[in-house]
């Protein structure tokens, strides 16, 4: 874990994708204190299929005293939104095939898995489960 935030959170990391125009990220706060994020992927900064037809969900992260409290279901539908606004054709993400609790929720809004892939924590190679939601 170490690691992967080392390298994945670093400030050079952080200031290209902050920097990228093809990747989005909002905010979720409360009382201007950060309570969760959410970081969408266009174009050729999807980290996998890169079609110019789809938007990535990369990231939804909510502090964990938020969780059940909605605010991952509002960073979801502003990445909805916002796949809406560009006439994406589809919204997908890759879910840690362990995490059932973020598997749920993205069953729960129509996603349905179409494959899996390796994601690298570390030194620890796990599966995620891709999951994809068609819009049109």
């Amino acid at each position: 874990m170490t690691n992967y935030l080392n390298e994945g959170f670093s400030l050079e990391k952080l200031t290209a994708e902050l920097n990228d125009k093809n990747a989005e990220f909002y905010f979720a706060t409360l009382d201007n204190t950060v309570i969760g994020y959410l970081k969408l992927n266009f174009g050729q900064s999807q980290t996998e299929l890169q079609d110019d037809k789809a938007l990535e969900i990369e990231r939804i992260y909510v502090l964990k005293e938020f969780h059940g409290k909605k605010v991952g279901q509002v960073l979801y539908e502003k990445a909805i939104e916002i796949a809406k606004q560009k006439n994406a054709h589809y919204v997908w993400l890759g879910v840690w095939e362990e995490n059932p609790r973020a598997i749920g929720f993205y069953k729960k809004n129509g996603f349905i898995e179409f494959d899996k892939h390796i994601f690298k924590l570390g030194n620890d190679e796990q599966t995620d489960i891709m999951m994809k939601l068609k819009l049109t």
